[in-house]
């Protein structure tokens, strides 16, 4: 801004021609502007000067070139950012440190994507499918057999016992303790 006002407020130097800050209707060269109000910067801890931006985030300040991820280092200025014990970081490096992992890609499930949840892992939609067909599980009953995710049909087509007069699948139920079986012991029926 150039000078309507005369002098500095505070060091009284003519601002004739000169750049000046305006603060509460007094007129400031601009050193005397800087010294006295500048906000310091987090990064650098200099002064951002008047005829810098300030970028502010909770009460905190950055030069615009000191407004970057604290760990990958990219610039976080007109971009999304999320704060996590008073640093700032890209979404990305934020998902990368916090996120879930999937279980069967080991990638970041991003926030706001949906996930599955089974057995105490976290999955991507599009990862949590029948080991055999590739369909999506969702929340159909499945069956896991050493460690791998199965829809009850596939499982029952690769896995189960066929009876070999119907052709149905035999299941497998605990004899009655009175059986002389005993216990422990099982035995097919449909």
């Amino acid at each position: 801004m150039t000078s309507n006002h005369s002098d500095c407020h505070y060091c009284l130097q003519s601002l004739r021609g000169r750049k000046y800050a305006l603060r509460e209707e007094n007129a400031y060269c601009v050193r005397c502007y800087d010294s006295l109000f500048a906000n310091p910067c987090e990064e650098c801890k200099q002064p951002i000067e008047c005829d810098s931006k300030d970028l502010a985030y909770k009460g905190r300040h950055w030069h615009e070139r000191c407004f970057k991820c604290t760990k990958c280092s990219r610039s976080l200025v007109e971009k999304p950012f999320a704060a996590k014990d008073e640093l700032l970081l890209c979404t990305e490096c934020y998902s990368n440190e916090y996120s879930s992992k999937c279980f069967h890609c080991q990638k970041t499930i991003m926030p706001g994507s949906r996930k599955m949840e089974f057995k105490g892992s976290s999955w991507h939609e599009s990862c949590f499918v029948c080991q055999y067909c590739q369909q999506p599980l969702g929340t159909k009953p499945l069956i896991t057999k050493d460690n791998e995710n199965y829809c009850v049909p596939c499982f029952e087509k690769q896995f189960a016992h066929h009876c070999h007069s119907c052709k149905k699948v035999i299941t497998l139920c605990k004899t009655s303790p009175g059986n002389s079986l005993g216990n422990q012991q099982k035995r097919d029926v449909h």
